[in-house]
C-alpha cells in the first residue's frame, strides 16, 4: 500500500495545476510545425488532410473565440455528434478553453435516446456532420430550451434560422473575434481549474437511459501519466483513432495523450477503413478492441491457410511457434535467454516481420486490447507473430484503465497489474474495486446511481467479476450482472464460452444463454467476410448469408465450432443446442454496441422466440 501511495503522490505532484489547455500549450510550444491530427476528409484515395500543433493550436482559439461570441459561459455543456475527424477534436478543445464541457455523443443514437440526452444535460451548443445527424436531433433541437447555436460541418444542410451556422462561417466569427478582443480566450481558459470537468460521456447502456459519466482535468492528466509508466513507451506515438470519440478508449489514447506528449494521431472515420489505413500509417502503436483482433487473426489465418506450397506453410508455422514461445519468455518481466533471442531475430526478419508488415502492424511497439475480454487463443496467435499485446482493463467511470500490462508486468490471458497510483482489490463475491485519482466525481445529475457506485470509501464498484493469481496479475471473469447461475445452480461465464466458439473463422458472434435453465444454448451469427470466401472455395452457390446459414455445409462447420467448444469445456457450461442465425449483428442493428460489445438484453429480447425453441424437445425445434 505504501508504494502505491508513494506512487500517487508522484503523479499528482508531476500534474498538480494543470489543466489540458495548459498541456496543449507546451506541446504547442515543443512541436509546433510537427503533424498533430490527419483525417481522409475530402481525399480520395492514399494521403491525408493534416494539421501541425501550431495549425491546430490555432484553430482551437478561433472556435473558442466564437463560441465566447456566441455566448458560451463557463460551465455549459456542448454537445458533438460527428465522426473522428479535426474539427471534431477541434471544438471539443476549443470549448474545453472557453470554460463548457463538451460531450462526444454516438452517432448510433436513436432520436429518442438523443432527446433523453440533450435533456438531461442541456446543451447550449450542438455540433453535427450533417444530415443524419440533424435528423437524430430532431425531436431534440425542437424540445429544447436550453440550445442557442447549432453547428453544421456539411455546409449544403444546414437550415434557415438564426442559430444554425455553418463550420466555415464559425471558424471565421472566431478569427474576427480574437482581433477584437485578443484576450477572452486566454481569460477564460486561465479560469479552467484540474477538478473542472473535461468531459461528460454518455455510456451506451443496453437498458434504460444512458448515464453521463463525468471526468475531469485531474483524471485524465492523471491517467495518462500512471499509464505510460506502465506502458513505457519507447520512440515516436503514431496513432490510428478508428473508435468514436464517445468511447473513454479512443478519447483518451487518440485526443489527450497527444495533448500532454505529442504525436501524431490519424483520425479514421468509418472502422471498416481501419485495414487500408494501417496499411498507410504503420502506426507505431495500436489499440484493438477484441472484435478487431479477432478479425485480423481470421484473415492472416485464412491466407496462411491458402499457401498451396506445404514446405512454406510449415516454415511459417515453425516461425510463429518460435515467436510465441519469445513472448512467452518475456511474461512477469523475464528476459529470453541469449539462444532464443537469437532464433527469434532470425525468425523474426525472415518471416514475421514482413508477415506483420501486411497488416501495417510492423513498427508497432506497443499494441493493446481492451473493452472485452480478449480470447487467450488470439493473444497467443499475435505473439506468434511477435507481438506482445497488453490487455487492460478499466471502465469510463475509471477514466480508462486501472490495470495493464506493460513490458514489466505482462502474462498473457490477464489484464496485467494495477496502474501506478491505484488501488485493485476483489470484494467478498470477487466484484474488482478500484480506487484513485481515476475515479469519476460522479454521474452527472445522478446522485443515486453515484452512490451505487462508488461506496463510502471510495471504492468504485466495477460490477465485473475477477480473479486475481499469486502474483498479482487480475483475470476478468465475466460482468457481474451477466453470470449465468442455471437451475441446477452452476455459475457460468458467458463471455469464456463464446470466445471459444468465435475461434472458429466462420463464427461472427455468439451468445450464451442459460439463466435459470437446465443447461446452456447458443446463437451464433456468420461472419460476413469469412463465410462467402469459405463458401465460394468450397464450391457453394449462395446469394445471402441467410442462404449460407442454412445450407448443411456451413451449418456442419457451426456444429464443429461447438463441438469443439464443448471439448474444453466442464459439463455445466457445455452448449447443448444452438441455432444459427440468417443475419449479421451490428451496432447499426443494435445488437452490439460502438465498440463492438453484445447487448445482451438486446439479443435476450429480439430472439426470445429462438431461445425458447432451443429448449423444446429434439423434435419440436
Amino acid at each position: 500500500m505504501s508504494d502505491v501511495l508513494a506512487q500517487r503522490a508522484e503523479i499528482e505532484e508531476q500534474i498538480a495545476g494543470l489543466t489540458l489547455p495548459a498541456t496543449l500549450e507546451r506541446v504547442v510550444g515543443e512541436r509546433a510545425d510537427e503533424p498533430a491530427y490527419s483525417d481522409k476528409v475530402g481525399v480520395d484515395g492514399p494521403g491525408w488532410r493534416t494539421v501541425t500543433w501550431g495549425d491546430y493550436h490555432e484553430q482551437v482559439l478561433d472556435v473558442a473565440a466564437a463560441l465566447l461570441d456566441r455566448g458560451v459561459r463557463r460551465g455549459d455543456t456542448l454537445a458533438i455528434m460527428a465522426a473522428s475527424r479535426i474539427e471534431h477534436v477541434v471544438v471539443d478543445m476549443a470549448a474545453v478553453h472557453a470554460g463548457a464541457t463538451p460531450m462526444s455523443i454516438y452517432a448510433t443514437l436513436a432520436p429518442e435516446q438523443v432527446l433523453f440526452v440533450a435533456g438531461h444535460s442541456e446543451p447550449t451548443v450542438v455540433l453535427l456532420e450533417g444530415a443524419d445527424q440533424l435528423r437524430r436531433w430532431g425531436p431534440a433541437l425542437d424540445a429544447s430550451g436550453s440550445i442557442h447555436t447549432v453547428v453544421l460541418l456539411d455546409e449544403t444542410v444546414v437550415p434557415d434560422g438564426e442559430k444554425y451556422v455553418a463550420w466555415s462561417d464559425l471558424v471565421e466569427r472566431g478569427r474576427t473575434a480574437r482581433s477584437t478582443d485578443p484576450t477572452a480566450v486566454a481569460e477564460a481558459a486561465a479560469a479552467v481549474r484540474p477538478d473542472d470537468a473535461v468531459t461528460i460521456l454518455y455510456t451506451s447502456g443496453t437498458t434504460g437511459h444512458p448515464k453521463g459519466v463525468v471526468l475531469t482535468h485531474r483524471n485524465v492528466l492523471f491517467e495518462a501519466h500512471s499509464s505510460l509508466r506502465t506502458a513505457a513507451p519507447e520512440g515516436e506515438l503514431v496513432w490510428v483513432s478508428y473508435l468514436p470519440l464517445a468511447h473513454i478508449a479512443e478519447r483518451l489514447l487518440g485526443m489527450y495523450v497527444p495533448q500532454v506528449m505529442g504525436g501524431h494521431a490519424h483520425l479514421v472515420a468509418d472502422p471498416s477503413q481501419l485495414v487500408g489505413a494501417l496499411a498507410e500509417v504503420h502506426p507505431t502503436r495500436f489499440f484493438g478492441v477484441p472484435r478487431v483482433w479477432e478479425k485480423i487473426q481470421t484473415a492472416l489465418s485464412a491466407r496462411l491457410a491458402a499457401e498451396p506450397d506445404e514446405e512454406r506453410r510449415a516454415a511459417v508455422a515453425e516461425a510463429m511457434a518460435t515467436g510465441l514461445e519469445h513472448v512467452e519468455a518475456q511474461e512477469y518481466g523475464r528476459a529470453p535467454s541469449p539462444e532464443l533471442t537469437a532464433r527469434f531475430e532470425v525468425v523474426d526478419e525472415l518471416a514475421l516481420t514482413p508477415m506483420r508488415a501486411l497488416l501495417g502492424l510492423d513498427r508497432v511497439e506497443w499494441a493493446t486490447s481492451a473493452a472485452a475480454p480478449m480470447p487467450l487463443e488470439t493473444a497467443r496467435f499475435f505473439a506468434g507473430l511477435g507481438m506482445r499485446i497488453y490487455d487492460v482493463y478499466g471502465m469510463t467511470e475509471t477514466t480508462a484503465a486501472v490495470t495493464a500490462g506493460g513490458p514489466e508486468q505482462f502474462r498473457l490471458g490477464t489484464v496485467g497489474k494495477p496502474l501506478a497510483g491505484i488501488e485493485v482489490t476483489l470484494a467478498e463475491d470477487g466484484e474488482i474495486l478500484a480506487r484513485g485519482p481515476v475515479a469519476t466525481p460522479g454521474y452527472f445529475r445522478q446522485d443515486e446511481a453515484t452512490a451505487a457506485l462508488i461506496d463510502a470509501d471510495g471504492w468504485v464498484h466495477t460490477g465485473d467479476i475477477g480473479a486475481l493469481d499469486d502474483d498479482g496479475f487480475l483475470r476478468v471473469v465475466d460482468r457481474k450482472k451477466e453470470m449465468i447461475i442455471t437451475s441446477s445452480g452452476k455459475n457460468v461465464a458467458p463471455s469464456n464460452i463464446e470466445n471459444l466458439l468465435k475461434e472458429s473463422p466462420v463464427v461472427g458472434h455468439a451468445l450464451v444463454f442459460g439463466e435459470g435453465r437446465p443447461y446452456c444454448v447458443a446463437v451464433l451469427t456468420l461472419d460476413g467476410e469469412v463465410v462467402p470466401v469459405v463458401a465460394q472455395q468450397l464450391g457453394i452457390e449462395a446469394s445471402s448469408l441467410a442462404e449460407l446459414a442454412q445450407h448443411p455445409q456451413i451449418v456442419a462447420m457451426a456444429q464443429a465450432a461447438v463441438d469443439s467448444a464443448n471439448a474444453r469445456l466442464s459439463r455445466p457450461e457445455q452448449i447443448k443446442a444452438f441455432e444459427l442465425l440468417p443475419v449479421e449483428w451490428t451496432a447499426e442493428s443494435e445488437e452490439l454496441t460502438p465498440t463492438l460489445k453484445l447487448k445482451r438484453r438486446v439479443v435476450h429480447q429480439k430472439y426470445a422466440d429462438v431461445l425458447d425453441r432451443l429448449y423444446a424437445p429434439v423434435g419440436e425445434r
